[in-house]
């Protein structure tokens, strides 16, 4: 079994071995992943928090021995709160960057620590379940980042992708699509019972579940579709005030 770490600030996961294939899902930086397998120098990889397989090219990720991969994993959880940094590191002259929502290996008083290199940190950080921002708080970072169908950064996000990495910083793994995620939690009777950080599932007329959002009370919801937006829901689905029309069928709430 291969291990290995992502070290850019985003890598596109690929849908089949090419770099024709759609993006399907990211890498951020500090994120571990499991290689499955190795084909015409692409990798079939499983990423740690949610177990999501894809192929990523092996030339913008950076394998890793065991011991170090299970050292990382091990370790206190702290992600930036912070878009678009430049972190260096005095000793050995390195610079890398990375964004919001990226992990920060072996984090510990303003330093994180790769491949033996300690790159500092002073600016606003999450800890989960110890310090940092609420849900919505959290959410509300996103206003506005652009709608990416695989996408889980600021610059470009999809519905499934900001609820994951949201309550992900929040110290709640979830799946990546919004098919499993609705599987998560208890559901609710009544929107009107819905609050602060419960999360809505909608429909197609199929039935299939196509899209998710975070709710801020039993009336508004910030989700992802076009951008990071807020809008107004009801026990219908979520009402664009700009269209003046429903752009969501709600299927389902739940609360983790």
């Amino acid at each position: 079994m291969n291990y290995g770490i992502c070290i850019q600030t985003m890598v596109p996961l690929r849908e089949s071995p090419s770099d024709k294939s759609q993006m399907v899902n990211q890498l951020l930086f500090g994120d571990l992943f499991l290689v499955k397998e190795n084909l015409d120098n692409w990798l079939l990889i499983e990423t740690i928090d949610d177990s999501y397989e894809a192929w990523v090219d092996f030339k913008q990720v950076r394998l890793i021995e065991e011991s170090k991969f299970d050292k990382y994993k091990q370790y206190q959880r702290a992600y930036s709160l912070e878009d678009s940094l430049l972190a260096n590191s005095k000793e050995d002259g390195i610079s890398i960057r990375y964004t919001l929502g990226s992990s920060l290996p072996l984090f510990n008083n303003d330093t994180f620590s790769l491949d033996g290199s300690k790159f500092t940190h002073s600016k606003a950080i999450q800890i989960p379940n110890k310090n940092g921002l609420g849900i919505i708080e959290l959410a509300h970072k996103y206003i506005n980042a652009p709608y990416l169908w695989g996408g889980r950064s600021l610059y470009g996000i999809d519905c499934s992708g900001f609820t994951q990495i949201v309550f992900k910083m929040y110290g709640i793994m979830l799946p990546r699509d919004s098919s499993e995620q609705i599987n998560m939690g208890e559901a609710l009777n009544f929107i009107e019972e819905a609050k602060e950080g419960d999360i809505a599932f909608f429909e197609n007329d199929e039935g299939k579940i196509i899209h998710v959002g975070i709710l801020i009370n039993n009336q508004t919801i910030i989700h992802s579709s076009g951008k990071v937006r807020i809008d107004t829901i009801d026990h219908n689905g979520i009402y664009n005030q700009e269209t003046n029309s429903y752009t969501h069928k709600l299927r389902l709430i739940k609360r983790l």
